[in-house]
């Protein structure tokens, strides 16, 4: 995308990791309606929101069905899409299988690898993060698997009741094990050093990630540019805006949480 500046008053916001759906439906129905909330409270100065993976526990488009319920976000993200506010979706680990319907019924672009964007001039690097950096070689071989045409055609043959059984079990035992929430340090969070590795290949300021579920603002090695997690919506619902000159990572009605380092 060309460059692009942002309206005088307004700002852009990043969110991710929201899970919607998870890990049952009273708890993940409090969860959206503090999203929405939020959502309501951006609106009066948003001029573009990226939602950078994972804002549902699964999703899968079927030719004519998608999974019932969000109704609540999907409806008040298409009203902020008639009201002029852009909104970018990058798929992450746990709604990878998006296929035209948040194109054709939103209006909202998905992104499946990451992207670079310029504000004002100035560069972000993003994407939701999940195989990228070193190591898990064991997730990358099965994410190129959950991404082929064929095992995406098989699952569509599958009724829906009995493929999104499956899906939900898959996506609970994947949170589990992919998410420790442990700061690992600087010098080995991999998604760190993924950025370390981009930030001599791009003009990027900014590193915006989700998939750690740990809320984390740090300063890369050439001390210009910066690897930011924007972590998640179970406990600390956390989300970075940026005002047209610096990028912040904030908190949803919730002031003691912890930003990493």
């Amino acid at each position: 995308m060309a460059g692009q500046s942002i309206p005088e008053g307004k700002s852009i916001y990043f969110v991710s990791d929201i899970h919607l759906g998870a890990p049952d439906a009273a708890t993940s129905r409090d969860r959206e309606r503090k999203f929405v909330a939020w959502l309501d409270q951006i609106a009066a100065d948003a001029h573009a929101l990226y939602i950078v993976g994972d804002l549902f526990d699964f999703w899968f488009e079927y030719k004519r069905a998608v999974p019932k319920g969000f109704v609540r976000t999907l409806g008040k993200l298409a009203e902020l899409r008639e009201k002029g506010i852009l909104i970018y979706f990058f798929v992450g680990n746990h709604d990878m299988w998006m296929s035209g319907y948040f194109e054709e019924e939103l209006d909202i672009p998905v992104f499946h690898e990451p992207i670079m964007h310029h504000w004002n001039e100035i560069g972000f690097y993003i994407g939701h993060g999940d195989g990228l950096g070193p190591g898990d070689g064991g997730y990358k071989f099965l994410k190129r698997i959950f991404r082929h045409p064929v095992c995406k055609w098989l699952f569509g043959k599958l009724h829906p009741d009995f493929g999104i059984w499956i899906a939900n079990a898959w996506s609970s035992r994947s949170r589990t094990h992919t998410t420790e929430e442990q700061w690992l340090g600087d010098k080995d969070e991999w998604l760190a050093i993924y950025a370390e590795k981009m930030s001599s290949l791009t003009d990027a300021t900014y590193f915006v990630f989700g998939h750690r579920h740990l809320t984390i603002d740090l300063l890369l090695s050439d001390q210009e540019s910066r690897y930011i997690n924007l972590g998640e919506w179970f406990n600390t619902r956390s989300y970075a805006v940026f005002d047209g000159t610096n990028l912040s990572v904030e908190f949803y009605n919730n002031p003691n949480a912890q930003i990493h380092p």
